[in-house]
């Protein structure tokens, strides 16, 4: 989902929430996918490409199988 605010006569995305819906085996580590999430940015491209002029924020939804 993204924010988008009028700049002048031009409209800019501000804002992009990002929602991570996981279907998971019963008993899977947690911890580990948390671990995960708040990693992953510093090794997606299209993260820290954009990141620098657009807030980014994360969610995880995780769902058993």
């Amino acid at each position: 989902m993204g924010e988008i605010e009028k700049d002048g006569r031009v409209l800019v995305i501000k804002r992009i929430t990002v929602t991570y819906r996981l279907c998971v085996d019963p008993g899977v580590d947690r911890e580990a996918i948390e671990r995960v999430l708040r990693i992953h940015a510093d090794s997606c491209p299209v993260y820290r490409s954009i990141a620098p002029q657009i807030a980014i924020s994360t969610a995880l939804e995780v769902v058993e199988a």
